[in-house]
């Protein structure tokens, strides 16, 4: 009877150990939406390497699959659908939220703004990554860094650029604040998917675009229909965003949420550095095998115009007050501390 009682204590044992470890090692099953098409390089590949990420250092028990734009057919819907619970996480820009919250657009780049380095240092250490909380949480979401395209090309146009009346009634792709400026002094502005940008182009639904530079446009064939590619001022230091559901995030067990935000932030590290990989890779064939493309700059009498549309409306919305003002006011505080440092260091040892 001893002997029984002792197997059935063992036999209890093992049964409940058994379960709590099949309770600990329970597969959690995340779905993250993305605004890229399938397969798009670098940017799709890097939320792909996230999940591929999260998956080995969790040992597999938080599987994220991913759905590109052609699959939920919402590639300027992430912020709705990770709003809603629909997807746990969210890969895209902020600035495409403009229209929902004007807040967002601070958060991927602004014109005449921060480069990379200084981006990343002012959102991890200069009151960034607070006031994108202040932003995103009233609407369950918190937001991470996730890559930047570093400083974008200021797009492809059909006719060259000679004045400021060659822009006005221009029909141009260009998002975000840039999107404001441009439509400021003449443009007619529209934001269209990425995956839809070489059609609306090759059919003269647009004059003009801007996409990233040469580590994505080349592949994309706009060169083909528009030769002039003009150099930057509107997106100087672009980055991408990881949104994340609040109350899914809540529900991870402490060790997977850490993993969940280093997978992240090794994710946006990868992205900047692959983009400033393939944007010299890029701008190298460009020069060797592509001669028909002719690369400018804009006339100073169209840069003038932009910065002064581009002050005009930042003063209008710092007017505004609120957080609105406290953000705006933070980019120009630390854009003026940084970018002496920026100057004294890496221009000047550019210049000599």
């Amino acid at each position: 009877m001893k002997k029984a009682i002792i197997s059935l204590c063992v036999v209890f044992f093992t049964a409940t150990t058994s379960i709590a470890a099949v309770a600990e090692d329970k597969v959690i099953k995340w779905r993250l939406a993305e605004t890229w098409p399938a397969g798009l390089p670098i940017y799709s590949e890097g939320s792909h390497e996230f999940a591929e990420k999260v998956k080995e250092m969790s040992n597999g028990r938080l599987i994220i699959s991913i759905d590109s734009a052609n699959k939920h057919k919402a590639p300027l819907g992430i912020f709705d659908l990770v709003r809603s619970g629909q997807y746990e996480m969210g890969h895209s820009a902020s600035y495409y939220w403009k229209g929902k919250d004007i807040n967002t657009l601070f958060f991927t780049t602004m014109p005449f703004g921060m480069i990379t380095a200084e981006r990343f240092a002012w959102y991890y250490y200069g009151g960034g990554a607070e006031l994108a909380k202040k932003v995103y949480g009233k609407y369950g979401i918190t937001q991470y860094p996730g890559g930047n395209g570093g400083n974008q090309m200021g797009g492809w146009f059909k006719k060259e650029i000679n004045s400021i009346d060659d822009i006005k009634g221009l029909k141009m792709r260009i998002p975000g604040f840039a999107g404001e400026v441009m439509a400021k002094v003449g443009a007619a502005v529209v934001n269209i998917p990425p995956g839809e940008l070489y059609t609306a182009l090759e059919r003269n639904t647009i004059d003009a675009l801007e996409w990233v530079g040469p580590a994505m446009d080349l592949r994309m064939g706009f060169h083909k229909i528009a030769p002039y590619y003009y150099t930057s001022w509107h997106e100087p230091g672009s980055g991408l965003q990881y949104m994340v559901n609040d109350k899914a995030f809540a529900k991870l067990p402490d060790d997977l949420k850490g993993i969940v935000k280093s997978a992240m932030m090794s994710s946006a590290f990868s992205i900047s550095n692959r983009m400033t990989h393939e944007h010299s890779e890029n701008w190298d064939k460009i020069q060797k095998e592509y001669p028909n493309i002719e690369v400018k700059t804009f006339p100073p009498e169209v840069m003038s115009a932009l910065r002064a549309a581009n002050s005009e409306l930042i003063g209008e919305l710092e007017d505004q007050g609120g957080l609105t003002a406290e953000i705006i006011q933070s980019q120009r505080e630390y854009l003026r501390k940084v970018r002496t440092w920026t100057n004294i260091s890496d221009k000047a040892y550019l210049n000599n």
